[in-house]
């Protein structure tokens, strides 16, 4: 059960990460500027208010834990994390290797 919501989810972010790639490269093509969608905007189109309120609870706890992995995380482009978010959960998610020396007969 655990490896088919993994492979799911990994199909579900590699999907994700194409859409991502091919949406910031029609922006990119239709300003004739290289535009890359960041995590945090990723983050404030899905949950719109709830975005403010975990960044400033993510400051208020570890403000130097947030400079130093939450901002670089945030500010990271979201297709590319995507895409090797989802080749993760595949792998994690493929059904264990026969050994050397089974059988495969019944």
């Amino acid at each position: 059960m655990i490896r088919f919501l993994c492979r799911c989810l990994g199909l579900l972010l590699l999907a994700a990460g194409f859409v991502g790639i091919v949406y910031d490269g029609a922006r990119s093509i239709a300003n004739n500027a290289v535009l890359v969608t960041s995590v945090s905007d990723v983050a404030v189109a899905l949950m719109k208010d709830r975005a403010a309120s975990l960044q400033a609870m993510a400051e208020g706890g570890q403000p130097t834990l947030w400079k130093l992995l939450g901002l670089p995380f945030t500010l990271s482009p979201a297709a590319p994390i995507a895409l090797v978010l989802g080749l993760v959960l595949l792998w994690l998610g493929q059904p264990p290797r026969t050994g050397i020396g089974t059988s495969f007969r019944p």
